[in-house]
């Protein structure tokens, strides 16, 4: 067993001799910690924790009671071999969450750092998540899905296997999330449609006026021209070629399940951009 002397473990946790704990690691009352687990610097687990076998945390992660951590695959592929779950620095994962671990041989479901995971939801089989996103209680995230810097998944959302979200990008409650959503952009609906800028997010995130203005301008172009997809890409670049225009077009580009678009029915709804 590794565990540095600044660890407090807790008498009734169980830790497998195969485990490393890190130093000023905290665990907490009837925690399980598996074989070939790492546990860096300065995390604290509260009670219950159960951290599962072949999951990596980097330092200072916050994991709140009844979190399972690099659980097996929800997938009736999985057939036992070897996976991983990597999570990075400074996550907070509260209570009663489940992430697992990837489903093919060697594959990884991966985590990366700043995260703050609400309550009592499910990241699935080899997705990844980026740096500073929200994920709010109750969302569903499936197999495969990607999930970029800063996004914000509000409650009660259900993300469908391989889509991906884009950077910036705020879905609204209780939407249902069946195609790739572009960066930077305001969604919500029961099959999730765009409805202009996320102004707050991008606010916070200390986008200049005038990087807003072109947003707004791309959105524009993207969701209200008329014009053919492609038509519309190539516009935006030759018309708005900063950084976040082009990395919008370059996700959109990307795209392999399609990304959403309006309904009919709802386009009214669309906020002013």
């Amino acid at each position: 067993m590794s565990i540095d002397p600044s660890a407090v473990i807790a008498p009734t946790a169980r830790v497998h001799p195969d485990a490393v704990i890190g130093p000023q690691v905290i665990i907490g009352e009837y925690c399980v910690i598996e074989a070939d687990v790492v546990i860096g610097a300065f995390c604290r687990l509260e009670p219950y924790v159960y951290v599962k076998r072949w999951t990596t945390m980097g330092e200072r992660n916050e994991i709140s009671a009844g979190t399972v951590l690099g659980t097996d695959p929800l997938d009736k592929a999985f057939t036992g071999e070897r996976s991983y779950l990597k999570i990075g620095n400074g996550n907070r994962i509260r209570e009663h969450y489940t992430i697992s671990r990837g489903t093919q041989p060697e594959s990884v479901t991966e985590i990366g750092d700043r995260n703050y995971i609400m309550t009592s939801g499910h990241i699935a089989h080899n997705s990844k998540v980026g740096n500073d996103t929200v994920i709010c209680s109750c969302a569903l995230v499936a197999g495969h899905v990607e999930i970029e810097d800063r996004a914000f998944i509000s409650g009660g959302v259900v993300i469908h296997q391989f889509s991906k979200i884009g950077k910036l990008a705020m879905i609204g409650g209780n939407s249902r999330v069946n195609a790739d959503v572009p960066p930077f952009f305001l969604y919500s609906g029961f099959d999730v449609e765009p409805m202009g800028l996320n102004i707050v997010g991008l606010k916070r995130a200390g986008f200049s006026p005038e990087e807003i203005a072109a947003l707004k301008k791309a959105y524009r172009i993207l969701y209200r021209s008329g014009l053919k997809l492609e038509e519309a890409l190539e516009r935006i670049e030759r018309e708005i070629p900063t950084e976040h225009a082009l990395h919008l077009v370059n996700f959109i580009r990307r795209s392999e399940r399609g990304i959403c678009r309006p309904s009919p029915r709802g386009a009214h709804r669309a906020v002013s951009v």
